[in-house]
C-alpha cells in the first residue's frame, strides 16, 4: 500500500498503512468529474486577523533556525529530497495571508532541515525525509538506528543516503534498531532497515506491539477518516492547502511496516541500563505521556539525552485530534523533571525524534524546564478552572488566560500539533468525561433532528442564511460556522448554506496556528463543496496483522461483530489450534458478543479448527479463504462445519469514507 501521507498520528501516528491519493486533485462524488482544486484566497477579515497576530509574535528569536542548521554533513540529494521535502519548495520567506503567521514560521523552520547533520561525535541525523529524525548512533561494531521513519521506503533511502555521507564508519553495518515509541513514523521504516542489514537486531519501548494494535486497529477505521481531515490527506501542498505538519514537512510515501522487536525494555521497572553492542544506555519508561508506550533514553559517555517526543519544537497533543486515548499531561510534566533531576547536571546534547537538537547544558535546562512547565500548566490551570465551574465547552478559551508571558513569547511551546484549547478540553474530559452537568447537555437530540430543530427555532433556513452572510462580512466566523452547520445538518442539499460554511471554514483554516486545525477546516470546506476524496488512509497492513497475537487478532473481529445478527446464531464456541505458535485459543459468540480466551488445552465445543496463525492473517487479509486452506489440507476442521461461517457471516466491513460534514444529495436538492 502506498501513502503520501501518515496516523495514525501519525505521532500522532498515525496508523498503519494507507491508500493512494492525488494531493492536487479532487474528484467530484456523484460524476465523478476531476477538477483542480486549490481553494479561495483570504477574506480582508483574515488577512487583518493574521496581520494583527504578526504583532504579538517573537521574530527576533532565530535560535531554533541556527539549531537546525548548525552541522550540516551532507545535503539531501535528488533522490532523497523527493521522498518529501521537494514537494514543498513553494513555501516563501513572508507569510501569505491565507497562513497563520506563526505557523508559518514553523513551515519554515521544518525546511531547513534538509540532509545529514552531526549531532555530535558518535551521532547523526538524517533530517528533511519524513515526519520524524533517522537517527544514527556508533557502537563497537556498527551504527544504533534508533527511530526509522514512516515508511520503509524512506527508512532504505535515507539510510543509504546516510552511508554514502557518514564522516566515519560508513562500512560499518547497523546492528541495532530502537523503537523509542508506538507511533508508525517511528517503526514504521523498520522492513526497510531490515532489508539492507538482516542481522539487525531490535528493541522496543514497554508493551509496544499491544499499545499499536490498540491505537490504530480497534478504532482504525473511525482513526484513519478522521486522521484523513486531521493531515489534509486529500488536499494540495501549497498556500491555500498543506504548508506544514507541525513535527515536520510531512509524511512520506509508501509501505508502512512493522519488525517486532526481540527485546522490549523498561519490563520490569521504570528505568534500565543495558549495553548494547558495547554502547551503554539508560532508558526510562515514559508510558502514558506522548504515547501509551514509550521511553526516553541517556547515553552516559556522551552525555547526550535522546527525549523521543516528549520534547520539540512546539507543543504536542494531550488529545490527537485524529482520536486516540487521552494522555496524561500532569505525568507528562514530570517524566520531563525526571529527565531533569536524572541527567539535567551533565547533559549537553538533547536530541530527538522530532526538530533539530539542542546544545550546552544551559540550554538544555532552559529548554525543558519550559516544556515541563507548558504541559504542567495546561493539567494544573485546566483542573483550577474546572474546579471553579468553567465548563468544557468554554475551558478551551479560558485557559489561553492562564498562560504567563515568559511560556507565550518562546516559540517552542506554540500551538502547531497542540493547542491550548483542545488540550484543556482533553484534561477536563480525561478527569471528568464529556458532560458538563448541564442538564441540557444529558441527553440532546441526535444531530440530525436536533439540528432540524434548531432551525426552525431560528426562523427557518433562509433566515438563518440571511444572518450568517451579515456575520460573515463581518468576519465572525466562529458563530457562522455553528449556526450554517445546523443549516446544513438539517438540509444538506442547501447549495446556498453549503457554500457559505464552506467559505467560513476555509477562513478559520487559513487563521489558525495550529497544523491540525487549518487541515481540518480546509478538508471540511474541499468535501462540502466537491465531496469526499480518496486518500483516507486505511489501518490493519499485513505486515503489522501479522504481529499481532490470536486473542488480539479476535478482539479486533468482535468489534466488527454485528450484535443483532450474532444473536440470531445462538451459542457458538470454537477452539482455534494455531499449530506453528503452538497455541489455543478458545472462541465464544453469544448474545451478540464474540469473547476469547486463550487455554492450555481443548475444550469441548461445536468445532475445532487446526490453522496456522500465519494463514489466518492471510484469510483477514482476505488472501486466502478457508475452504481453500480446508481443500488442500492445509488447515482441518472437525465438529460442527458451520460453526466458523457463523461466526464470519456476522461480520461487517467498515466503510472508510464516512460522512463527517453532510454530503450533497445527488439531486441536489435545494
Amino acid at each position: 500500500m502506498k501513502t503520501s501521507l501518515i496516523a495514525i498520528s501519525i505521532c500522532s501516528a498515525l496508523s498503519v498503512t494507507m491508500v493512494p491519493f492525488n494531493t492536487f486533485a479532487a474528484q467530484h462524488e456523484h460524476d465523478h468529474l476531476t477538477v483542480n482544486y486549490v481553494g479561495k484566497d483570504a477574506s480582508v477579515h483574515t488577512a487583518d486577523a493574521n496581520r494583527a497576530f504578526a504583532t504579538h509574535l517573537n521574530f527576533t528569536d532565530t535560535a531554533a533556525f541556527e539549531q537546525s542548521s548548525k552541522h550540516l554533513i551532507a545535503k539531501l540529494d535528488d533522490k532523497a529530497a523527493a521522498i518529501l521535502r521537494a514537494e514543498f519548495e513553494f513555501i516563501s520567506d513572508k507569510a501569505p495571508d491565507t497562513v497563520n503567521p506563526s505557523l508559518h514560521r514553523q513551515a519554515k523552520l521544518n525546511m531547513v532541515a534538509d540532509g545529514l547533520y552531526k549531532v555530535r561525535d558518535g551521532i547523526y541525523q538524517v533530517r528533511g525525509t519524513d515526519l520524524s529524525n533517522l537517527t544514527l548512533i556508533r557502537s563497537d561494531n556498527g551504527w544504533i538506528a534508533y527511530d526509522v521513519l514512516l515508511t520503509k521506503e524512506a527508512a532504505k533511502i535515507s539510510l543509504e543516503f546516510a552511508m554514502k555521507n557518514l564522516p566515519e564508519g560508513n562500512d560499518l553495518p547497523v546492528v541495532a534498531m530502537i523503537y523509542s515509541h508506538s507511533h508508525a513514523d517511528h517503526f514504521g521504516g523498520s522492513r526497510g532497515v531490515q532489508e539492507l542489514y538482516p542481522d539487525v537486531k531490535v528493541y522496543g519501548s514497554h508493551n509496544i506491539t499491544k499499545e499499536i494494535v490498540d491505537e490504530n486497529v480497534l478504532a482504525g477505521n473511525a482513526m484513519s477518516r478522521r486522521a484523513a481531515y486531521q493531515y489534509g490527506a486529500t488536499l494540495g501542498r501549497h498556500d491555500h492547502g498543506i504548508v506544514d505538519a507541525a513535527l515536520g514537512k510531512g509524511l512520506s510515501k509508501g509501505e508502512i511496516t512493522y519488525v517486532k522487536p526481540d527485546y522490549t525494555l523498561n519490563s520490569k521497572g521504570k528505568w534500565e541500563t543495558l549495553t548494547i553492542d558495547g554502547l551503554e544506555m539508560v532508558f526510562m519508561d515514559a508510558s502514558g505521556t506522548e504515547a501509551t508506550s514509550e521511553m526516553i533514553t541517556y547515553i552516559p559517555s556522551m552525555k547526550a539525552l535522546w527525549s523521543a517526543e516528549l520534547t520539540y519544537q512546539g507543543m504536542h497533543n494531550i488529545y490527537t485530534l485524529r482520536g486516540a486515548k487521552v494522555r496524561d499531561a500532569q505525568k507528562w510534566s514530570k517524566d520531563i523533571n525526571e529527565m531533569i533531576n536524572a541527567f539535567g547536571g551533565e547533559v549537553q546534547t538533547l536530541f530527538s525524534a522530532h526538530s533539530a537538537p539542542i546544545w550546552g547544558n544551559g540550554e538544555i535546562n532552559d529548554f525543558l524546564r519550559l516544556q515541563r512547565d507548558n504541559y504542567g500548566l495546561i493539567h494544573n490551570q485546566t483542573l483550577r478552572l474546572a474546579n471553579q465551574g468553567v465548563t468544557i465547552q468554554d475551558i478551551g478559551d479560558a485557559i489561553q488566560e492562564t498562560i504567563p508571558e515568559a511560556i507565550i513569547k518562546s516559540w517552542h511551546t506554540n500551538g502547531y500539533h497542540g493547542s491550548y484549547s483542545h488540550n484543556a478540553k482533553a484534561v477536563y474530559n480525561m478527569y471528568l468525561g464529556y458532560f458538563d452537568m448541564n442538564p441540557a447537555n444529558l441527553n440532546p437530540l441526535p444531530t440530525h433532528p436536533e439540528a432540524t430543530k434548531f432551525v426552525e427555532y431560528m426562523g427557518g433556513a433562509k433566515s438563518v442564511i440571511k444572518r450568517a452572510q451579515a456575520d460573515y462580512s463581518q468576519g465572525e466566523y466562529r458563530f457562522v460556522a455553528t449556526a450554517l452547520n445546523k443549516v446544513v445538518m438539517a438540509n444538506p442539499g442547501n447549495n446556498t448554506a453549503r457554500q457559505l460554511l464552506a467559505d467560513t471554514y476555509e477562513q478559520l483554516g487559513y487563521q489558525s496556528e495550529n497544523a491540525g486545525w487549518r487541515n481540518i477546516y480546509l478538508t471540511g470546506a474541499q468535501e462540502l463543496r466537491v465531496g469526499i476524496q480518496a486518500g483516507t488512509p486505511k489501518t490493519a497492513s499485513a505486515d503489522v496483522i501479522s504481529e499481532m497475537d490470536m486473542p488480539t487478532l479476535f478482539d479486533f473481529l468482535a468489534v466488527k461483530i454485528d450484535s443483532i445478527k450474532a444473536a440470531k446464531q445462538g451459542l457458538v464456541t470454537m477452539n482455534i489450534v494455531t499449530p506453528d505458535d503452538n497455541r489455543i485459543l478458545y472462541v465464544e459468540m453469544s448474545n451478540g458478543n464474540l469473547s476469547n480466551i486463550e487455554v492450555t488445552s481443548i475444550k469441548p465445543a461445536d468445532a475445532t479448527l487446526t490453522v496456522n496463525k500465519a494463514d489466518v492473517t492471510r484469510i483477514l487479509m482476505g488472501q486466502t479463504k478457508l475452504k481453500t486452506l480446508l481443500s488442500d489440507g492445509t488447515a482441518r476442521l472437525s465438529g460442527d462445519n458451520t460453526a466458523f461461517n457463523k461466526i464470519a457471516s456476522s461480520l461487517v466491513e467498515f466503510k472508510p469514507d464516512f460522512e463527517i460534514v453532510p454530503l450533497k444529495p445527488a439531486n441536489g436538492t435545494h
